[in-house]
């Protein structure tokens, strides 16, 4: 299942974005740009919606529609090192590398067969401002928006996600900050996950997922894919240094069990230079094809 209209433009942003070494940029042609007004008035409302009665309605419209998905997809989902959160309780934050708007699904199976009801993500503000069934999840999913100043992030962000993780909640925060549709190379990460994770004393759920190809035709640009899971060891922050020190340590560690993932489930070296072959079953326009 695929979420958007023509990516050549986007394949085509990635290529230059890499080429030029940034990772962590955003590639997508189609998602919203506000002003900081915007994105304040939009912050806002949600903080004044999520807790009445009409956001809790939709809240649970939401969670159903998006379980309905995860149970579609997970029909061909695979999930590996399952083992690796066996000892793993309470609040976590999961760390995954982020090329879809469903990728999440595979996070959501994941953390239910490891024994959480519920996965909180971590979404940008600008979010909040989709359109059609995708901006109803964002504005109703159990989602924490993050937007910037540090205003926000010490009145209303941290206490947010503090809350889940003291009830017991996994939180899903993309360390890569951006989508890059279908990429399957994890990209360098950002330190906010590892320490949000180092404050509040939780345990990181490393993960990769690996897009293999299928055969068949998704549409006309990409070949239908299926997705496998890979649960790393958890990275637990150590009580005896300081909250950065962690979340440097933490993003390190999580940043190369990612790449050997990666590594050992496509068999090469992970490298920047971009190929066509780095987007999931994208089927390339005939020029590029034929290309050497």
């Amino acid at each position: 299942m695929l979420i958007g209209g023509n990516k050549e433009q986007v394949v085509a942003n990635m290529r230059s974005a890499t080429e030029r070494g940034d990772l962590n940029c955003k590639v997508e042609v189609d998602d919203p740009t506000l002003s900081k007004e915007e994105q304040e008035a939009i912050t806002q409302h949600f903080l004044d919606n999520y807790k009445t009665f009409g956001y809790r309605f939709c809240n649970v419209c939401a969670r159903a529609l998006t379980d309905t998905t995860t149970k579609y997809l997970k029909r061909s989902t695979k999930i590996e090192g399952l083992e690796h959160l066996a000892g793993v309780h309470g609040g976590v934050i999961v760390t995954s590398n982020h090329f879809s708007p469903l990728d999440n699904t595979a996070v959501r199976q994941t953390m239910n067969k490891a024994g959480y009801k519920r996965l909180y993500m971590v979404s940008q503000e600008s979010n909040l401002a989709m359109k059609g069934w995708i901006g109803f999840l964002m504005n109703h999913e159990d989602i924490i928006p993050l937007a910037s100043g540090t205003t926000y992030l010490r009145k209303h962000f941290g206490p947010m996600l503090h809350e889940r993780l003291e009830q017991g909640h996994a939180v899903l925060i993309y360390p890569e900050q951006e989508m890059w549709f279908h990429y399957r190379k994890p990209r360098p990460p950002k330190r906010g996950a590892y320490y949000y994770a180092a404050v509040n004393h939780v345990p990181v759920v490393s993960c990769f997922v690996e897009i293999r190809d299928l055969p068949g035709q998704e549409n006309e640009q990409f070949h239908k894919t299926r997705y496998v899971m890979h649960v790393l060891p958890p990275i637990f922050p150590d009580p005896s240094k300081s909250d950065r020190v962690n979340s440097e340590e933490m993003m390190a560690q999580d940043y190369r069990q990612k790449v050997a993932a990666y590594e050992q489930a496509y068999g090469k070296k992970l490298t920047y230079d971009f190929d066509v072959s780095d987007i999931a079953g994208w089927i390339p326009p005939e020029p590029e094809r034929e290309s050497p």
